[in-house]
């Protein structure tokens, strides 16, 4: 007679000490982009004090990077992780991973020490490999609520051809209007998202919390933001700023309805908000620009440092503790994360928009800071990114 297994079928554990580092596309991508935020920004402040030479003029070299190097790591990697949740189905991993990431380090390596049309074709390689990557599992998996999403980094490719071709000479245009096309872009992305997942975070957080939502207002802020940057980035004029006042109004509406305060004693919570609450203080900005009473800078870094910088702090924590198996706490270390980040975007912001005696330092002053910030973020994470997750688990 056959003997009866009473003990239950478990499942291979993944020891916490294994090299995982390939296992979901956060891991890399949201490494690297956090050793490139503290190495580009100081290497920036450098040059803009005329100790070092760039292949291209600084501010061209400096906003590149910070979108097309630092931000589009994090929203890729991001997204290939998102996406495997959204479809089910499964985001490169291993060989492939690894190739997409060297893709991406050979543009920076090419930006940051090369010049002329081999530059390009190195640095205009990831965005749409990655898109297509991304596109295929959305589409392969009928996720038409994402497919707006996934399309979004092809369309940063177009932003990043505009910006080569501008830079070459091939286009007569400024290549700061192709740069500003891809901020608008991601600033759109973080309305979408950020709406969606922020307000969920509060939530199932905090008990009790009370919230109102509206889907026209969530359509309306995410709309008219679009339509104010991309009339800001081609140069519209001062009706524009009407635009960017509205949105701004709507985003301020929009974020008031998720009860940020409720998040005070959060900081893994009031990070999020703070850093949205620069959209509609950017948009703000925008605004007075385009009337002519601001310098164009205060908006772009209060959209750039605060809202894109303080987002991105903010998720590449949260996403990184929840994706190893960790409890979704913040720490010392995270929070100072946190606060150096935005405080690096109020004195960017306050020095270039209301105190331009103090631009020099306020150059210094945010980009040490920031750097500190994501220095921060690699001693607390890189572990995490390194190695398994901490339940066994796969991913």
């Amino acid at each position: 007679m056959a003997l009866i297994r009473l003990d239950e079928p478990t499942t291979k554990r993944i020891p916490p000490d294994t090299f995982s580092l390939w296992a979901l596309a956060f891991r890399p991508f949201y490494l690297l982009a956090a050793l490139f935020a503290a190495i580009a920004v100081p290497v920036w402040a450098v040059a803009y004090s005329g100790a070092i030479d760039l292949p291209m003029p600084g501010i061209w070299w400096h906003s590149h990077e910070m979108i097309f190097g630092f931000a589009v790591a994090v929203i890729i990697g991001f997204l290939f992780t998102a996406g495997r949740n959204w479809t089910g189905l499964d985001t490169p991993t291993g060989k492939p991973l690894m190739v997409l990431a060297a893709v991406w380090l050979a543009g920076r390596l090419a930006m940051a020490f090369g010049s002329g049309a081999w530059v390009a074709i190195v640095d205009l390689a990831f965005l749409p490999v990655a898109a297509g990557m991304l596109l295929k599992v959305l589409i392969k998996a009928k996720s038409k609520r994402n497919y707006f999403v996934g399309a979004l980094p092809a369309m940063l490719a177009l932003a990043n051809l505009f910006f080569h071709l501008a830079v070459l000479g091939v286009i007569e245009a400024d290549p700061l209007t192709a740069m500003h096309l891809a901020l608008g872009l991601v600033v759109v992305l973080e309305t979408i998202v950020g709406g969606r997942v922020i307000p969920m975070f509060i939530f199932n957080a905090v008990r009790g919390v009370k919230q109102w939502r509206n889907v026209k207002v969530d359509w309306a802020a995410a709309i008219a933001t679009g339509i104010a940057l991309l009339l800001w980035a081609l140069g519209a004029g001062g009706w524009a700023g009407v635009v960017s006042l509205i949105a701004a109004v709507l985003q301020a509406v929009r974020l008031g309805g998720w009860n940020p305060w409720a998040t005070r004693g959060h900081p893994i919570l009031w990070v999020l908000q703070l850093a949205y609450l620069w959209i509609p203080l950017g948009l703000a900005l925008l605004a007075l620009t385009q009337f002519g009473v601001l310098p164009r800078s205060a908006g772009v870094h209060a959209l750039a440092i605060g809202a894109t910088g303080g987002l991105i702090i903010g998720m590449i924590t949260r996403t990184a503790l929840g994706h190893t198996g960790r409890m979704l706490i913040a720490g010392r270390i995270e929070t100072a994360a946190y606060a150096l980040v935005l405080i690096a975007a109020l004195v960017r912001v306050l020095t270039v928009g209301f105190f331009p005696a103090a631009q020099f330092g306020g150059v210094h002053a945010a980009a040490t800071l920031w750097s500190i910030a994501f220095l921060l973020y690699l001693w607390r994470y890189a572990p995490y990114l390194w190695y398994a997750r901490v339940d066994g688990k796969e991913g």
